[in-house]
């Protein structure tokens, strides 16, 4: 599943994201603005996912809390999107690997605090066996809680966060600018890059103007997590 940018495909031993794999985002700082721009760096790659091989993606997450015209902005409609809302976190893990088993999305989004080493490892297998991509929101349980400090079978894990804008010409808001980590990959570096959000096809960009150099020069990822 390659992001269309260069900067960070190039930089992913499978020239983008792999298909049939778990992969993991998490909010960089404990922050509204960093929890909206993570969950738009999901529905945007769902919303590319969704535009390549057609389907139906199936977002599962115990909170009520989902804002349907924000991700169509990333790119993924409504008409797009089956919703499922579970009791408690350990039905979610659940639910995600029977819907994987099922065959029926042709990607997966799931939100959760807690996913043990083992879940993960079974959400691998299962996204592995079915060929189906699975995106896992980890949301930190507590203000000094780094959930991607807790290892995880994931392929990728990923720290997003928002970013400002770049001024404009005129007055109003430029496209939203975003900081990507990826804090670790199966036969990989970590690296970090700045990039403007996901526009109405949730494909990413590389600042204008700023080229390549804004892809090397952003900085190095925090830490690697295990």
């Amino acid at each position: 599943m390659p992001f269309g940018v260069e900067s960070i495909d190039g930089r992913l031993g499978a020239k983008g994201l792999r298909a049939g794999a778990l992969h993991e985002a998490s909010a960089l700082r404990p922050s509204l603005a960093d929890d909206a721009a993570t969950t738009l760096f999901l529905a945007g790659i769902a919303a590319a996912e969704v535009g390549r091989r057609g389907g139906i993606v199936l977002w599962v997450s115990c909170r009520i809390d989902l804002y349907a015209p924000a991700l169509a902005q990333a790119g993924l409609r409504s008409a797009d999107v089956i919703h499922a809302q579970p009791r408690d976190e350990a039905l979610l893990l659940a639910v995600v690997e029977d819907a994987i088993r099922d065959g029926t999305p042709s990607l997966v989004v799931a939100e959760a605090g807690r996913a043990s080493m083992v879940a993960t490892r079974r959400l691998q297998l299962a996204a592995a066996d079915a060929d189906v991509p699975v995106l896992l929101l980890r949301r930190p349980r507590g203000l000094d809680q780094d959930p991607l400090a807790e290892p995880s079978a994931a392929w990728t894990r990923w720290r997003i966060g928002a970013v400002p804008s770049l001024p404009l010409d005129v007055p109003g808001v430029g496209r939203p600018r975003w900081s990507i980590e990826c804090a670790r990959q199966r036969g990989g570096d970590p690296f970090s890059l700045i990039v403007e959000g996901s526009d109405a096809t949730g494909r990413l960009a590389v600042p204008a103007g700023s080229g390549r150099r804004a892809a090397e020069t952003a900085g190095t990822v925090r830490s690697a997590a295990a």
